[in-house]
């Protein structure tokens, strides 16, 4: 395979992901064709300008439109605004012809099998041969889309998914099809961290691939419990948010972020496609979240969903029984306050799952539930925890994957409980711990391990070239000096490395 270069991009679809996406590739020095449909009707504006569907300013309104408003979104997707002179619009019956000269071709439309193959077979009459070509899909696999295509097609198409917003987060999972090309993997992956500032993760062509597995198991598992657990949407936001280490977001407002179609498109193919998960049930959507689909109220990008901006600095929450919008009222609950009275996260979340009240009685459960199901998922959804735990942490904001919030809260201690509350501990997690070992981390012979459940060993956990990390230097023999402020490092070839301490 030729040394490739990245100097241009068609992005197909120029929803909020397709332009945000588009703005993170103009950040880093691509030139962008940012194409979508061309609208059936003139709006009002239109009309009365006296403009007809044969003009270009028409014919490239939703697109034009997408990028103005994801230009305003914060946060911001671009860099800098003169960045955006990067960034060339068209529509995909004038400009799709554009696509033959650019160097990677990303599909970023909506979450339908149909329509995706639609817009492939589009593409590729005018697709140059050898051309990079992939999509953005939150879960649809990567086999069925490929499907009738030319063999160059599926040998240099591939899943790329990045998660919202593209500029933010660090997670960029790389799923192959049947016949991907290997050098197409590696490239990706090196583009992916060299350029795009990305961390990336093979996963598995599986329905949710990782990120969206473990993350929107969670989410629609609390969609579940919360009418039962009788708390509302803000006070959920509240115990699901920073205090155990999730983003300030936590669940109903990711939700609104994703968008609500997205994330139950998601959900309903997981559902219609693991049909032997024991937890398929749980992707099922709630009749009240169907009903909230069904008004439109699809988040941030409908300006009402889980929330709703009623004035400047007045935002109302919904109540899920009435589909009302009401003020928000917050309780306090001594968990909560327990919990924030460490400073480590790890002390914090402990603190939370073992306080005796509703909040600590609530984390208890959305944690188990969740620690068990993504270890009942290794093997499935990816090779090794560190996978996970990655995807879970650079996806979706989390300070700690599941596997390491399990090690934070004491392997032992907690395994202990859900077997006296009769839930199911995977048997490779049993089996580790009647081997004497306690913890999925472990640091061996002076490197930070994983358990790997194929060896079933510790081995250590990989981690870039280009990256280095003070505590490996540290116990192999290269601490120069150590003091309560800073340790002073030896990084080899002549260089030093101060590694400043908090306190």
């Amino acid at each position: 395979m030729k040394k490739r270069r990245i100097n241009k991009i068609a992005i197909i679809g120029s929803g909020i992901m397709g332009s945000g996406i588009a703005c993170h590739f103009a950040n880093i020095g691509v030139e962008v064709l940012l194409l979508d449909i061309v609208p059936k009707t003139l709006n009002d504006k239109e009309k009365v300008q006296g403009f007809s569907l044969k003009d270009k300013v028409v014919r490239n309104r939703i697109v034009n439109t997408a990028l103005k408003n994801a230009l305003k979104s914060k946060p911001n997707p671009i860099y800098s605004t003169k960045f955006t002179q990067r960034i060339n619009t068209g529509n995909l019956e004038d400009d799709i012809s554009k696509v033959k000269d650019v160097d990677w071709i990303m599909e970023v439309v909506v979450e339908r099998l149909d329509i995706k193959k639609q817009v492939f077979e589009a593409l590729e009459k005018y697709r140059s041969p050898g051309t990079l070509i992939t999509s953005n899909t939150s879960g649809i696999p990567i086999k069925f889309m490929s499907e009738g295509r030319s063999e160059d097609f599926q040998k240099y198409f591939c899943g790329t998914h990045f998660f919202n917003p593209a500029r933010y987060l660090k997670l960029f999972e790389i799923i192959p099809g049947p016949k991907t090309d290997l050098e197409v993997l590696d490239f990706l992956n090196a583009y992916g961290e060299q350029f795009l500032g990305k961390t990336s993760v093979l996963a598995k062509d599986t329905p949710a691939f990782i990120g969206n597995r473990i993350g929107i198991f969670g989410i629609q598992s609390l969609f579940h419990q919360v009418k039962a657990l009788g708390l509302t949407v803000e006070e959920i936001d509240k115990l699901t948010g920073p205090v155990i280490g999730r983003p300030k977001s936590a669940t109903f407002r990711t939700a609104d972020v994703v968008g609500l179609d997205t994330m139950c498109f998601v959900a309903n193919t997981a559902y219609e496609k693991c049909i032997n998960d024991p937890e398929r049930e749980t992707f099922k959507i709630p009749d009240y979240l169907q009903k909230m689909v069904d008004n439109e109220w699809l988040g941030q990008k409908s300006k009402q969903g889980f929330y709703k901006k009623i004035d400047k600095g007045v935002i109302h929450s919904i109540d899920l029984d009435t589909l009302e919008y009401t003020p928000q009222n917050k309780k306090r609950y001594p968990g909560v306050r327990l919990a924030k009275e460490h400073f480590q996260l790890k002390d914090r979340l402990k603190a939370l799952v073992n306080s005796d009240d509703p909040a600590g009685e609530f984390v208890w459960e959305v944690t188990a539930k969740a620690l068990l199901y993504s270890a009942n998922r290794l093997g499935e959804i990816a090779d090794d925890i560190v996978n996970i735990d990655r995807a879970m942490r650079w996806g979706f904001g989390w300070e700690l994957g599941p596997f390491e919030a399990w090690d934070a809260i004491g392997l032992v201690e907690s395994a202990e409980r859900m077997k006296k509350e009769n839930k199911q501990i995977p048997k490779w997690v049993t089996e580790m711990l009647s081997t004497g070992n306690t913890s999925f981390y472990s640091r061996v012979e002076g490197f930070n391990c994983y358990w790997d459940v194929n060896k079933k060993d510790y081995l250590p956990i990989p981690t870039s070239q280009k990256e280095l990390r003070f505590s490996n230097f540290k116990y192999n023999g290269s601490l120069i000096e150590n003091h309560w402020s800073a340790s002073l490092i030896d990084l080899g070839d002549g260089v030093a490395g101060v590694n400043f301490h908090s306190v």
